[in-house]
């Protein structure tokens, strides 16, 4: 399905804007595994954007990033291009979970700014023309998907931000960062929230890769983590620092 198949609905609100925290608010019930600082990051790059802008965001889940995405976008007539295939299954939420996202982005009134690709990034990707200036990766976190969605920045600007999900902690996508990043000629490492990396398409310089090698610390740190809560040690976990039953992110 092509995102120009996606029929819009017109918005009652029109552009009338919210301030960060009014978005963040509004996604306090909808699931995911997105912080607050980790969406202040998505708000901060998205509103820097100029008018008609489009945020291409590989991994929906239940709109929780989306709809922060399109609140920052609809004062300047953006869009967010909304890439998830909704698989069916336990693993991923099946159909139940397309729903829901439907549900939420119906519920803050924002059908008019999210446009749903259902199909894989993966599928996808070959075939795509349309540019846009901001990437956000929250899809499959393994390698092979990671590098892959990776090469959806050819169609970013220069400068344009990549955001990208489970950085230094999801082992898949912080071995996709070493292989493809590190050594990239166009891809620079800024900074994180947890496990929300902002990188950009630009030259990096030797302090960027430098940057990427000094987070190697906190993902081991977060893999231990992960061993130990798999092995159901989570009083051994709560000594390095994490009292969750939920891996690191």
């Amino acid at each position: 399905m092509s995102h120009a198949d996606v029929p819009h609905v017109p918005s009652e609100r029109g552009s009338a804007s919210l301030t960060f925290a009014q978005a963040w608010a509004a996604v306090s019930d909808v699931p995911g595994w997105l912080k607050e600082g980790q969406a202040r990051i998505l708000w901060d790059e998205a509103t820097q954007l100029g008018e008609g802008a489009k945020v291409l965001e590989i991994g929906s889940h239940q709109g929780r990033s989306t709809v922060i995405l399109g609140e920052a976008l609809r004062p300047k007539g953006g869009t967010v291009l909304a890439v998830d295939p909704f698989v069916e299954g336990k693993l991923f939420g099946g159909l139940s979970t397309k729903e829901k996202f439907e549900r939420n982005i119906a519920a803050n009134d924002l059908g008019d700014v999210v446009e749903l690709v259902q199909d894989y990034s993966t599928a996808l990707r070959p075939t795509w023309t349309t540019a846009f200036d901001m990437l956000y990766i929250d899809g499959k976190h393994d390698y092979w998907t990671l590098s892959d969605d990776l090469r959806w920045s050819v169609h970013l600007p220069e400068g344009g931000a990549i955001v990208i999900h489970d950085c230094f902690s999801s082992i898949g996508v912080t071995l996709g960062i070493l292989r493809h990043v590190l050594f990239s000629s166009e891809i620079a490492y800024e900074r994180r929230s947890n496990s929300q990396a902002l990188f950009r398409r630009r030259r990096p310089t030797r302090a960027d890769r430098l940057r990427i090698l000094a987070e190697m610390p906190w993902w081991i740190r977060n893999v231990f983590i992960k061993v130990l809560l798999r092995l159901r040690l989570r009083p051994v976990a709560r000594l390095v620092g994490h009292d969750s039953p939920y891996d690191p992110y």
